[in-house]
């Protein structure tokens, strides 16, 4: 997500000298990325890109904090002008019993909840909150609604404004929905809900707020409105999450909370929004200030030593520069060593708390702060690992077999190694004959293949009417079932179209010529198979690699006439390709056989006889062909 902040408005908060594309600059090399920096009017805008880890990012606030950080290593006058932790109103605001505001959270399911009662005058924000407002891309409406979004922007935590009068009961019922409960949003949208969503409910069962995400049309601040609830809540991220990915409702509040934005962050918004509310709405405490927290403070930390910094990075960095690196980050520092040269605790400031776990964190906050750009971009030398010829062989020939083939026009196919049940019996195979998996996530890969078979079938079935010609190819591991051994893994070649036998023909037999691999027709013609239109072809890839040359074996040219006969044969399971192969090369004067036709069990066969030692004619010919 991306948010934007005024040049201005940041200087509320930082005291820097740096200009604004300074700033720009200087903090994309360090810090947050600050996409544009664009000039309007007397201020400038800062778009700047909040990475998931880093939502203390998407507010006013969290920029000074690392600005203050940032800028200083680039000679820059830069410390945050106010101390962030004084914000917080002090006691003595509000007007116990006035006006009761009754808060249930039986369930907790916002762990913290802050509100108040006001009385307060509706009308127009002043000039400077619009325009910073319009500015970040926030369209202002009036001074009630305009707080909420201009604390978001500033503090880094939604907030959230009822109509208190609207509110039934005076209570704030919060409560998990029930499936098919309907509301209709701020945009007049109606949504259905289901009984993981969480809700607000005024004590009559009316849904009055989708916390977090955004409010209802039914309790929305109007031009009439005399009192408000001003709230502001913590919540559980991942319900936020769910809720507003299912629904479609993709605020900024629901992008911030989903994150988990700073919990101490909602006591600074909340003090903030009073503040607000009494200077531009004439606003007035007239309840408790409530302030409901079941979240016990944690007290988080990461223990390390120096030499860790060193050790990744790769530069030495004195332990001075690491200490007010850390501290201006926030964190506070303990030696755990007298000398307080080894040891050191860091105790995790609170907007840092989700993406600080472990040493190799504090590194990173450290390399960054002192600059990527200054680390030396001299590579370490690289480790020769001499790998097993074998390994070298597989894989030089499966990279020149994936090129060859996809200038081929044949498009790669990378598949599951586990199949279902369903696969394997639309390819005619014996279930029984492969290795079934203990457990399963799913019943589509339940099985280890034993061939690709399965594999292509079903990519040309699922791409059938999607394209006229199909060619596929897979270079993958198949598993071979072993008795009480680990299955026996070898790598297959396997090539799919559905065109016809001869198109695939000519693919394997290009593939052989480009491998220098000599075609001797050692497989037999039901190696090839049919099924609906679809011919495929497996090849065990070592084989190819054991006939692999790199050079072509050279022949010198036969000076005598070749004499070309064609004879068509009934296949049978006793008269095969082969069968027929061995007898025809039972002649000396046979030179190769081509298939020219095959239709259904007629196979028509050409072969080419000639001698080396004189020309031969077509009766001798036709004497050794009637031989077969």
């Amino acid at each position: 997500m991306n948010i934007k902040i005024t040049h201005n408005w940041l200087l509320e908060y930082l005291d820097t000298d740096a200009t604004p594309k300074e700033i720009s600059e200087y903090l994309s090399l360090c810090g947050p990325s600050i996409e544009s920096v664009t000039k309007v009017k007397n201020d400038w805008v800062y778009d700047i890109e909040v990475i998931s880890n880093r939502i203390d990012y998407a507010s006013v606030v969290g920029i000074a904090r690392e600005a203050a950080a940032i800028l200083p290593r680039f000679d820059k006058k830069a410390k945050l002008k106010k101390n962030l932790a004084s914000l917080h109103l002090r006691g003595g605001r509000g007007g116990r019993g006035l006006t009761e505001l009754k808060i249930i959270d039986d369930d907790n399911l916002c762990p913290r909840k802050l509100a108040v009662v006001m009385d307060v005058k509706t009308g127009k924000s002043p000039t400077y909150i619009k325009e910073r407002l319009q500015n970040c891309g926030i369209r202002a409406l009036n001074n009630l609604i305009d707080v909420t979004n201009y604390v978001m922007l500033e503090t880094g935590h939604p907030a959230h404004v009822f109509d208190f009068d609207r509110i039934k009961t005076g209570k704030i019922l919060i409560r998990y929905a029930k499936k098919g409960e309907k509301i209709v949003t701020l945009d007049k949208k109606e949504y259905q809900l289901d009984n993981r969503d969480v809700v607000f409910d005024d004590g009559t069962g009316r849904i009055i707020d989708l916390p977090g995400i955004m409010g209802l049309e039914n309790s929305v601040v109007t031009d009439e409105t005399k009192k408000i609830v001003f709230w502001i809540e913590t919540n559980d991220p991942k319900a936020i999450r769910r809720t507003s990915m299912k629904l479609g409702i993709r605020t900024i509040a629901a992008s911030i909370n989903e994150k988990n934005p700073d919990p101490k962050a909602a006591r600074m918004a909340f003090d903030k929004g009073i503040e607000l509310y009494e200077k531009i709405a004439n606003g007035k405490v007239i309840s408790s200030l409530y302030d409901i927290n079941s979240e016990k403070s944690k007290y988080k930390a990461v223990e390390t030593d120096y030499e860790i910094f060193e050790k990744i990075i790769g530069v030495k960095i004195e332990k001075e520069d690491i200490d007010n690196v850390l501290k201006n980050l926030g964190f506070e520092i303990y030696h755990l060593d007298s000398d307080r040269a080894k040891m050191v605790q860091l105790k995790i400031p609170s907007w840092r708390s989700n993406d600080i776990s472990i040493p190799e964190d504090l590194v990173e906050e450290v390399a960054r702060i002192y600059g990527y750009h200054k680390l030396p971009n001299n590579l370490q030398p690289p480790a020769i690992v001499e790998q097993p010829k074998e390994f070298e062989k597989l894989f030089f020939i499966n990279s020149k077999v994936k090129y060859f083939l996809k200038h081929l026009g044949l498009n790669e196919v990378i598949n599951y190694s586990m199949i279902s049940k369903e696969m394997i019996q639309n390819s005619k195979l014996k279930i029984e004959e492969h290795l079934k998996l203990s457990s399963t996530i799913s019943e589509e890969i339940e099985y280890m293949r034993q061939t690709l078979l399965p594999s292509l079938y079903k990519n040309v079935d699922d791409n059938t009417g999607k394209k006229d010609v199909l060619k596929f190819f897979e270079i993958a591991k198949v598993y071979l079932p072993r008795k009480n051994e680990l299955p026996e893994e070898t790598y297959k070649l396997g090539v799919a179209v559905n065109t016809d036998y001869f198109d695939l023909k000519g693919i394997i037999e290009a593939l052989y010529r480009e491998l220098n691999v000599e075609i001797i027709h050692e497989l037999s013609l039901p190696e090839i198979i049919e099924r609906d239109g679809v011919f495929i072809i497996e090849i065990d890839l070592q084989w190819l690699i054991d006939r692999y040359r790199q050079f072509s074996k050279y022949q010198p040219t036969n000076p005598y006439a070749v004499i070309k006969l064609d004879k068509t044969f009934n296949l049978s399971p006793q008269l095969t390709y082969e069968v027929i192969r061995k007898k025809a090369f039972g002649s000396k004067l046979l030179q190769k056989i081509e298939v020219v036709t095959l239709f259904e069990n007629k196979l028509t066969l050409r072969f080419y006889y000639s001698s080396s030692e004189k020309n031969i004619t077509e009766q001798d010919a036709k004497e050794e062909l009637n031989r077969i």
